[in-house]
């Protein structure tokens, strides 16, 4: 007997979104491990640089709003097998752009196919993600953020040998975009039936997408996926550069102080799930909001390298888990879940455009390090949109009564 036979479609399932939060992990990385190279290529300064990675930020906020309306329509299975191969697309003509041709605007037009296409993919895994987790009947969420964590790790391993070996960019991301394309669309045939995801959008009324942005429980929980994604995108984009400005450190403690830090919120998301379920998402969320913002503190203040150590591995842990359980709470309801989650995601992922110039501003007035205290901040008013993202009744009692 085969052992596909053999095995529940629930858990098929999580193993196919497991796979395809990977492949969508590995997608960005993959790029990102070559922008230096393709910096050089194209001569962009600084800020043209920045210019022409907004472009994957502007596709992936078209994408995010409307995704919710795909996914009703089509079926997740079917938002993520497209979306995984525009994503393909866009970073091979990013590629071809940043090598081969040296093409600002092809370069360009890659990254925002690259953009669109992950973020319609992001939110069609996040929906099937939360319909596997109602199927389980208990809490898996985090664990899929961190197959996205393990994937990127794995592009950007796999992104620093190509360089090291000299490979052109534009074969390995040529590659790269193939292994993505294929891994993202054999994955997604193993999602549950569009039925069990979430129930039709009713013919006649208005959409659920345009509903959605008028609830109050949607926006507050948008409001702390805001902040808890400003919290992870502030270390991605500038802990190393923080370690090194303000602590006077070589660049490779830098680069291990990030690792600590994507390590420590990979941790987090693999064993969160077991206290989500045993204290529900008030607690565990309030908890790891605390962390998180006594990791920063300790980083900023820290001054003694064992210590700042201490706050990023707090830090990372506190970061691990606002995001994932965001989205499982934005899904709570089936029938509304994929309007929900697109307009949460959309919210949340305005952090990643709007945080690396707010935290540069502030770097050129009061240095890198002491700008990264404006997470620890934002904390503080975000924690009072926890409540929002309580469970369904019955589960989140039970959780507080263990």
């Amino acid at each position: 007997m085969l052992l596909t036979t053999t095995v529940p479609p629930v858990l098929r399932a999580r193993n196919a979104v497991a796979i395809v939060f990977a492949a969508n992990g590995f997608a960005f990385a993959s790029w990102i491990a070559r922008v230096p190279e393709s910096r050089d290529a194209l001569g962009l300064t600084p800020g043209g640089l920045g210019a022409l990675l907004l472009a994957i930020s502007v596709g992936s906020l078209i994408a995010l709003p409307a995704a919710g309306s795909l996914i009703h329509r089509f079926g997740a299975a079917t938002v993520v097998t497209v979306g995984s191969v525009v994503d393909a697309a866009g970073l091979a003509v990013a590629g071809l752009g940043a090598g081969t041709s040296a093409s600002v605007w092809l370069a360009a037009v890659g990254l925002f196919a690259l953009g669109f296409g992950s973020g319609s993919w992001d939110v069609a895994m996040n929906v099937e993600g939360a319909a596997v987790e109602r199927d389980l009947g208990r809490t898996v969420m985090p664990r899929f953020h961190a197959a996205f964590s393990l994937g990127t790790v794995l592009g950007a391993g796999l992104g620093a040998a190509a360089a090291a070996a000299r490979l052109p960019v534009t074969v390995h991301l040529l590659a790269a975009a193939l292994l993505v394309a294929v891994v993202a669309v054999r994955a997604a045939r193993a999602f549950l039936p569009a039925s069990d995801e979430e129930a039709v959008e009713p013919q006649g009324k208005q959409s659920s997408t345009m509903r959605a942005w008028l609830e109050p429980r949607t926006l507050v929980i948008g409001v702390m996926v805001l902040a808890m994604a400003l919290t992870e995108g502030t270390a991605n984009d500038w802990l190393a550069v923080a370690l090194v400005d303000g602590y006077d450190v070589p660049e490779w403690v830098g680069a291990a102080g990030f690792a600590a830090f994507v390590t420590a919120m990979t941790t987090g998301r693999m064993i969160g799930p077991v206290a989500l379920d045993r204290y529900g998402r008030t607690r565990v969320l309030w908890s790891t909001m605390a962390l998180a913002g006594a990791g920063v503190l300790i980083v900023v203040f820290g001054t003694w390298p064992p210590l700042v150590v201490v706050g990023i591995l707090l830090w990372g842990l506190g970061a691990s888990l606002g995001f994932p359980v965001g989205m499982s709470a934005a899904a709570d309801d089936p029938e509304h879940a994929a309007a929900r989650v697109s307009v949460v995601s959309t919210i949340g992922y305005t952090a990643f455009l709007a945080g690396p110039p707010l935290l540069g501003f502030l770097g050129d007035h009061i240095g890198t390090l002491r700008a990264l205290l404006v997470v620890a901040v934002l904390l503080i008013p975000s924690a009072l949109a926890v409540t929002a993202a309580r469970a369904p009744q019955t589960r989140e009692s039970r959780a507080g009564t263990r």
